[in-house]
């Protein structure tokens, strides 16, 4: 395969699965901003999306306050935003047409028509639908297309590029979920594991889609401990950081050529970190450091698997 239509396809769904976890972030700090709270800590948590994404410096650069209305417009339809859904759904789709002849009718349908959907919306649209209803809309759109190329892409390298894509994007932005919490009430290493309102972790659950994934496996109260447990190391749990790299893992294996060893021993050793490790180790060391240091690891291995599979 040419090492450019393969760039596109794992670009292609990296933004598409970017556009969802967009959503869960921006879903799960809306949520917890509406708990009763002192007026400081939820503008507090308006940060949190914000920092975590890397996109707090062009904020301010462009808004004088940091509010519920602000972020959710610079991270939703902002088109001068290369990280707001509406430019990863408009990158999505420029990918997939660069590569029209390598991916299904199917495919190109779902992201031409979620592109064509997103221009119609505005401001106002989206208030008056409901801005948990627009970010439902957008995950039920990245659901479809990873549906739409399950049921109809050939098993061939085209589709384990896509595939990568999507675990690499997936790993990194459930880190950076789970991180939310941490960023915003509990940012000390000696306040990790302390009291922590229900309702708040019950929000994180459910920006992952692991609320009833939790009560099935542990069956007992939510506790940070546990819910960290389910969304890092439990490898059954599809959006966890173990899941995840243990797919990228495995593809890099079958799709590994000379010039990407690298990626894949580091690939490797993620995915052994994670496999061997417990929960008690990385909340003693302090969960936001970890998540912090994952992060950055990730982004070492995506620059590894440029330079072995993309660059000429």
């Amino acid at each position: 395969m040419l090492s450019r239509t393969a760039n596109h396809l794992y670009w292609m769904a990296r933004y598409v699965e970017r556009a969802e976890n967009t959503a869960r972030i921006l879903e799960v700090t809306y949520r917890m901003s509406l708990m009763p709270q002192a007026p400081e800590l939820v503008t507090q948590e308006w940060f949190a999306p914000l920092n975590i994404t890397g996109t707090l410096f062009p904020f301010t650069g462009r808004y004088s306050e940091v509010g519920a209305r602000e972020v959710l417009r610079y991270m939703v339809l902002d088109q001068d935003n290369p990280s707001s859904i509406y430019s990863c759904a408009k990158a999505a789709r420029e990918n997939a047409r660069a590569v029209r002849g390598s991916i299904t009718s199917e495919m190109w349908e779902v992201l031409n028509s979620t592109w064509l959907e997103l221009q119609r919306m505005n401001e106002a649209r989206v208030d008056s639908a409901g801005i948990v209803q627009f970010f439902d809309w957008v995950k039920e759109r990245s659901h479809l297309f990873r549906g739409a190329t399950s049921g109809t892409a050939l098993r061939d390298q085209a589709i384990q590029f896509n595939r990568l894509g999507t675990f690499l994007e997936r790993a990194d932005n459930t880190a950076r979920i789970l991180d939310v919490k941490y960023h915003v009430l509990l940012p000390k290493v000696e306040d990790v594991g302390g009291a922590v309102d229900y309702y708040q972790w019950a929000a994180v659950l459910q920006s992952v889609s692991g609320f009833e994934s939790y009560r099935k496996v542990y069956r007992d109260v939510i506790t940070p401990l546990r819910v960290a447990e389910l969304m890092i190391l439990r490898e059954d749990m599809p959006r966890s950081l173990h899941a995840c790299m243990a797919e990228a893992y495995n593809i890099l294996r079958g799709i590994a050529t000379s010039q990407s060893a690298e990626a894949v021993r580091l690939a490797g050793e993620l995915h052994a970190g994670l496999h061997f490790n417990r929960i008690e180790t990385i909340f003693s060391a302090g969960l936001h450091e970890y998540l912090t240091d994952f992060l950055t690891r990730t982004s070492t291995l995506g620059s590894e698997i440029n330079r072995g599979f993309f660059t000429v």
